[in-house]
């Protein structure tokens, strides 16, 4: 019987990492569709922007209560999943604690730590399933913000309580072992009772061994399996953050947030118009595109923002134009390129990994001219993002393609144009008139 076990998990876990690995490669190949774009620089103050943003939270502490807890989630799931190598190993070897008789009385007191740590997450995704849908934070809900209509509010409340059945799975399983060990029970070694799960022992006191078993059985597979599923449905979900946080804070924008880059090639012709610059004979001078339409006009890095995007609201919640009812949204900026990443993903499996056009563009069939328009260039969304994401540089580069190859801007800002390509100035006056204004002063 045992052995037939040691298969199952074995089988389980391999087919778990194959589907892992090959959704691990679709992302990977979606992501890499971007534009090239170099983020190597100063690689020791990028290791601290991970170190400082992504692995201390800082972002996060900036709401203090909040930040709390999901520190608590946080720190259970880095340190929680310690255990699954036991249990990894304990599945593929057929044994039962592997480390306990190796580390001695360290593994009770590592055991008990990981207890309080599964507690603190069950407290905390209670309390952040009361937020959502009970005391109903503003910036979490659908009806206020159309980007969490469907899917995107399934998925918060599923990631809660799957934690809440793995982490009481987790400590209901401990207490059950506990039992079996003060039973003599030969397969389950004695390692003492455990300061969370002992309160639950009362519960199972009265069941006979035979049941105490097969429970316990049950929620060690359960657990395992869960833990499988849930590293699979994350790459699936806004919880993808999860792993991508590391990178994308790595890979932050280093320069001032307010510097917009210029597009070389332009930046070269209005040189040469001013007289700063030569042709170059051996440049092309053909551009491909201004600005971006589709995803694959996007850098690379912009694609990662989108699969790392917490979902969590907080540059919406800051936006000025969303807070005085415009129809942009910096989080469904995030969201529907995401979206459109994964609709070519699909495409691309589809196709043996060649992509098939399919009529659609990241800008029209998501984000409207409307929501660009009615950014105000403020960075607001940029600096509230715990992980360093830029809505911002996606809308621009949009607006870049909206303006300059649709022609689609106001007449005002058509006729500043106009007198920046004329007068080198918004103004509509020639440059010699430009001081006119200080005669009139002396």
């Amino acid at each position: 019987m045992q052995i037939i076990q040691q298969i199952l998990f074995v089988a389980a876990f391999g087919l778990a990492a194959y589907f892992i690995s090959k959704r691990i490669q679709i992302i990977k190949k979606t992501i890499l569709l971007g534009r090239d774009e170099d983020r190597s620089d100063n690689p020791s103050e990028r290791l601290k922007t991970m170190l400082r943003i992504a692995f201390g939270q800082k972002k996060m502490f900036d709401r203090p209560i909040v930040g709390i807890m999901h520190f608590v989630i946080y720190a259970g799931f880095l340190l929680i999943n310690v255990e699954v190598l036991e249990i990894v190993l304990d599945g593929i070897l057929g044994t039962h604690r592997l480390f306990a008789p190796v580390l001695g009385n360290f593994y009770s007191f590592l055991i008990n730590f990981f207890e309080i740590l599964a507690a603190g997450v069950l407290l905390v995704c209670v309390v952040f399933l009361i937020r959502r849908n009970i005391t109903k934070v503003e910036r979490l809900q659908a009806t206020r913000h159309r980007e969490l209509n469907g899917f995107p509010v399934i998925d918060a409340n599923t990631i809660l309580f799957a934690e809440i059945i793995l982490m009481t799975a987790l400590l209901s399983m401990n207490a059950v072992d506990s039992i079996l060990q003060e039973r003599g029970n030969e397969h389950y070694h004695p390692v003492g009772s455990f300061v969370i799960s002992t309160f639950l022992k009362p519960i199972f006191s009265n069941w006979n061994e035979t049941a105490l078993i097969i429970y316990e059985r049950t929620t060690w597979w359960l657990h395992i399996l869960g833990i499988l599923g849930f590293a699979l449905y994350v790459t699936y979900s806004k919880h993808l953050h999860i792993f991508l946080a590391f990178p994308n804070t790595y890979f932050s924008n280093l320069k001032a947030k307010g510097e917009i880059p210029n597009m070389p090639a332009v930046t070269k012709e209005v040189q040469i118009m001013l007289g700063l610059a030569q042709p170059d004979a051996e440049a092309s001078t053909e551009i491909a595109r201004f600005g971006a339409k589709d995803i694959k006009d996007l850098s690379w890095k912009n694609l990662m923002d989108a699969y790392s995007c917490t979902e969590c609201g907080r540059c919406t919640s800051s936006c000025p134009a969303n807070l005085t009812g415009k129809a942009l949204s910096p989080r469904k900026i995030m969201m529907d390129t995401r979206d459109r990443l994964e609709e070519v993903g699909k495409n691309l499996s589809v196709n043996g990994g060649i992509f098939v056009e399919d009529g659609k563009a990241l800008y029209g069939s998501y984000i409207t001219s409307e929501e660009l328009r009615a950014c105000t260039t403020c960075n607001a969304c940029v600096q509230e993002c715990p992980i360093n994401i830029s809505p911002l540089d996606i809308i621009l580069q949009l607006r870049r393609y909206q303006i300059m190859e649709e022609s689609d801007a106001p007449a005002s800002w058509n006729a500043m144009f106009s007198n920046l390509e004329t007068n080198q100035a918004p103004w509509k006056f020639a440059t010699s008139d430009r001081f006119n204004w200080a005669n009139e002063v002396k």
